[in-house]
């Protein structure tokens, strides 16, 4: 019901931006600029009208929750167990974004249409920001790893690491 709430919202955000000029109807007149002022009203109208209900709903359901006497709590089973494999998130894709936008920013291509973009130039600033998540996430990893290994073979009667 959530999903249907939000998708139902976003139809209508959609067909409401277009008609009030809050974007271009063509998507080639398109930039940054507005591709970031829309997805934050996007985003302000789904957390206002299906987010706020959702939570409240949540809420009232804990209280009613609460009030269960304990053999009734134990017929109903909410959550299945998972892996911890189908819990990882794509927080990659959501730095080389930033990464991505503000590479657009400094270039001073934000307020300019995506038609006038080349193709040479969208490769290559999502790979430049790939690049750049990469480096500052790996640099810090490979430092953890550095140090774990040091902090393991120092460990080790030995001095050799056990593995």
């Amino acid at each position: 019901m959530v999903s249907t709430g939000a998708i139902l919202v976003a139809l209508w955000f959609v067909g409401d931006a277009q008609s009030t000029g809050l974007v271009p109807r063509t998507l080639g007149q398109w930039t940054m600029g507005s591709v970031v002022g829309f997805l934050l009203r996007l985003i302000f109208w789904e957390f206002l009208l299906v987010g706020v209900p959702t939570v409240l709903a949540a809420v009232a359901a804990w209280q009613w929750w609460k009030k269960l006497p304990g053999e009734e709590m134990s017929e109903f089973r909410f959550f299945d167990r998972r892996s911890r494999a189908t819990r990882r998130g794509g927080s990659i894709s959501l730095l080389v974004l930033v990464a991505f936008s503000i590479k657009v920013f400094t270039d001073g291509k934000w307020n300019v249409a995506f038609a006038s973009w080349t193709f040479d130039y969208l490769v290559y600033s999502l790979l430049s920001a790939l690049i750049w998540v990469l480096v500052i996430i790996g640099v810090p990893a490979i430092l953890a790893i550095i140090w774990w290994v040091n902090r393991e073979v120092k460990r080790s009667p030995s001095g050799r690491l056990g593995l």
